[in-house]
């Protein structure tokens, strides 16, 4: 089994966003072949890998008639990154935001991306992600960009980073945000993203197939049917995810394998993509463990070589190259690794994503069309 490398630049979530802009008449390339439109709405639904949605299209049989293209998520496959690919249409190498929590080089400390938290000194979102988002460029343009989503996700530092330049619509409950996307597409000429992250939280809580992951795709089905039945004349809805899932058989605790934190001065990342910072002159040997210990169970690179591959996209800022592990550990099958002490929320969970395999990069690409 070899890792699946996003397809950057041809089928990728940074592809989408930026044909969504040329759809709506921008010059930003279009490497989908989107035809024109003159508002869009993008269906954003947290965990819907699209292996996940072929496994139960009993669940979900809106989509499922409609699934016949996919996109890879990009690496790692985990919110963070993804929605900052989305909201750039850059690849992680490029726009920063290089996984669920990383370093913050020269602080010793790790940053956690999605929560945007730190030990250390305060981050300016401005400062860790400085490329312009497409929702600022869309806005330049005289385009309406909007962000319907849960109404706590508005002041974030998180927003501030990858949705700068959106008019945000606070909405919590599923008939909220169907009427903050009304409104929204009210506009002219309209860039319409609605948030549901539900069906993410099922899957790392109950594992994916689960009742409760069941119950909430066919939710996302039903949510999906209604705002397709919202869309004015030339319009187009877009449905997508930010990555897929996998679920847990085999668990490897960093924090009882004491080999695998000897030389090691953070452990990042997540459970299936981890970023293993090494204490000074201890890479090499850090490398040579972990790939020792996790034969067959994880692809485990050196930074230069996950660059070189292309994991990150086809290159890498040399100022956000100390973001990523000295190492870097990815698990291939159905392996987590885990830290109990340090992450013991996150170690019990039953789904997990950020990985290179087909179950956590592929998500769908759907559209619907009343053009």
């Amino acid at each position: 089994m070899t890792p699946l490398v996003p397809a950057y630049g041809e089928a990728s979530l940074a592809d989408l966003s930026a044909s969504l802009l040329a759809v709506l008449g921008m010059d930003s390339g279009n490497p989908l072949g989107l035809a024109p439109a003159e508002r869009v709405l993008l269906f954003l639904v947290d965990g819907l890998g699209a292996e996940l949605l072929r496994a139960h299209p009993e669940q979900a049989p809106f989509l499922s008639a409609r699934l016949d293209r996919v996109l890879t998520a990009g690496f790692p496959a985990t919110t963070a990154t993804s929605l900052g690919t989305l909201g750039t249409a850059l690849p992680p190498g490029e726009h920063g935001m290089l996984g669920y929590q990383v370093a913050a080089p020269g602080t010793g400390h790790l940053f956690n991306c999605l929560r945007w938290t730190t030990p250390g000194d305060p981050i300016e979102p401005e400062d860790w992600q400085p490329v312009p988002t497409v929702f600022e460029r869309a806005a330049a343009a005289g385009i309406a960009a909007s962000y319907v989503g849960p109404a706590y996700f508005k002041d974030t530092g998180f927003n501030r980073a990858v949705y700068r330049g959106v008019r945000f619509i606070g909405a919590d409950e599923v008939d909220e945000r169907v009427e903050g996307v009304r409104r929204a597409l009210a506009e002219p000429r309209a860039h319409v993203t609605v948030y549901y992250g539900d069906l993410d939280s099922a899957g790392h809580e109950s594992g994916w197939g689960s009742p409760a992951w069941l119950d909430q795709l066919a939710r996302v089905d039903r949510m999906a049917e209604r705002l397709a039945g919202l869309l004015p004349p030339g319009s187009a809805m877009y449905v997508t995810a930010d990555h897929g899932m996998v679920n847990a058989v085999e668990r490897i605790d960093a924090d009882a394998v004491p080999e695998l934190r000897e030389g090691v001065a953070l452990l990042g990342g997540e459970a299936r993509a981890r970023h293993v910072y090494a204490a000074p002159g201890a890479a090499g040997a850090v490398l040579e463990t972990w790939r020792g210990l996790l034969e067959g169970k994880a692809w485990v690179a050196s930074r230069e070589e996950a660059v070189a591959a292309g994991w990150f996209g086809p290159r890498v800022r040399e100022a956000w190259l100390p973001r990523i592990g000295d190492v870097v550990a990815v698990p291939c099958g159905d392996a987590v690794i885990v830290a109990s002490v340090a992450e013991p929320r996150e170690s019990s969970f039953t789904g997990y994503h950020g990985s290179l395999t087909p179950a956590e990069q592929y998500v769908p690409m759907l559209e619907i069309s009343t053009r």
